[in-house]
């Protein structure tokens, strides 16, 4: 019987809107898998703008942190990626944590499948710091259940992406060591947590070559020229207690600033 990603997909609209956790999904519509689960992710994408890509457990730390043992994606909506020095309404977001991540801008498109780490480097028009807003929408803090909710409906529900603040471009990033890259976490001037780009599966870019073979990028038709990809957080997502400001600093680049209102 093949799967039917509209009811899950539906199911998980209507729990954002209510505020309330993500399932865990009846299993009757429950994606299996996450070639299912990039199904589930790309009807809820329906009714966005497609702006890019986060990549979630990129590093041994963050999969420690969440208990699994690959990277995973979910899409971001145009709508949800902000630039540096954004202001946002704390109430706005479920329980949100925040990570210190590398991100890139695409200045060619990849096609879904097999990629190179030179054919992912050739495709990056611009690279930055960024902030991940993440959400638990999964049941206990600070990340809620997964084994109980599953990867496949986390996956499906964009792997906790609320949203993205990026900042501006690295003046000539192809001459950064990018696994050597130091970067910072402060929340209202003091340094809460710090790590090295070599945290995101060796090298930053690996994470993007990941994800062009990924089930996520089969499921949106490959990545586009123009589309922002969050590489992933070199630091395990720390828990926002209220309003703050929020500052992500990576040597060679310009930091990027948030403040929750």
């Amino acid at each position: 019987m093949s799967f039917d990603p509209g009811p899950a997909a539906e199911a998980l609209r209507d729990a954002r809107r209510a505020g309330r956790d993500a399932g865990p999904l009846p299993a009757t519509i429950a994606p299996r898998d996450e070639a299912e689960a990039a199904a589930v992710q790309r009807r809820l994408a329906d009714r966005a703008v497609i702006g890019g890509f986060k990549i979630g457990a990129t590093g041994a730390r963050m999969q420690g942190f969440l208990g699994i043992d690959h990277p995973c994606a979910g899409f971001m909506a145009a709508r949800d990626i902000h630039p540096s020095g954004a202001r946002l309404p704390f109430g706005a977001f479920r329980a949100p944590l925040v990570e210190c991540e590398l991100a890139v801008r695409l200045g060619a498109g990849l096609p879904p499948g097999p990629c190179t780490l030179q054919a992912a480097a050739a495709a990056v028009g611009a690279l930055f710091a960024a902030i991940e807003i993440v959400e638990n929408r999964y049941g206990p803090p600070p990340i809620g259940d997964v084994q109980r909710f599953g990867v496949p409906t986390l996956v499906a529900d964009q792997f906790y992406h609320a949203a993205a603040v990026i900042g501006d471009p690295a003046p000539d990033w192809g001459a950064l060591d990018l696994p050597a890259l130091e970067g910072e976490l402060l929340i209202d001037g003091t340094v809460r947590n710090g790590g090295r780009g070599a945290e995101l599966l060796g090298h930053p870019l690996r994470g993007l070559t990941w994800l062009a073979a990924s089930p996520v990028a089969a499921a949106f038709g490959g990545l586009r020229g123009g589309q922002v990809v969050l590489l992933g957080s070199v630091i395990p997502p720390l828990v926002i207690p209220g309003p703050c400001a929020v500052r992500v600093a990576f040597a060679g680049l310009p930091p990027v600033d948030l403040r929750f209102l």
